[in-house]
């Protein structure tokens, strides 16, 4: 039985996104995934989300600007950031729309139990 939180796990590293994938499924949650911000924003364009957890170095369209297209589509969206680069600051852009630092996590994660909290967090704080 999945829940009713819908999740889109967008990274290009096959690994890591059936691990997260796998990994949220087995915490109840309904989750779709997505290999390019290309294919992520057709899905947004079709079904509605929950919440979006985006790799920030994928090939063309980067995690930065699908987070503000998929803005557009689903205003309503969360978004948790996952991320390889150490250097990673959180653009004023995506500041406006409500991600913190909080919601910004670096890879390799070896708890992904922090992705679950940061989902249940973030369902519980929206209106």
């Amino acid at each position: 039985m999945s829940s009713s939180i819908h999740v889109l796990v967008v990274d290009d590293e096959p690994s890591i996104r059936n691990s997260l994938v796998e990994f949220l499924e087995d915490c109840r949650f309904t989750v779709t995934s997505a290999d390019s911000a290309e294919s992520a924003l057709e899905l947004i364009a079709q079904a509605p989300f929950n919440v979006a957890l985006v790799d920030i170095r994928l090939p063309k369209l980067d995690g930065d600007s699908l987070i503000l297209k998929a803005h557009e589509l689903q205003p309503h969206m969360g978004f948790i950031i996952h991320t390889g680069s150490v250097e990673y600051k959180l653009p004023d852009e995506l500041r406006a729309l409500g991600i913190s630092p909080e919601h910004v996590f670096l890879k390799p994660q070896m708890d992904l139990m922090v992705f679950k909290q940061a989902i249940e967090k973030m369902m519980s704080q929206q209106p």
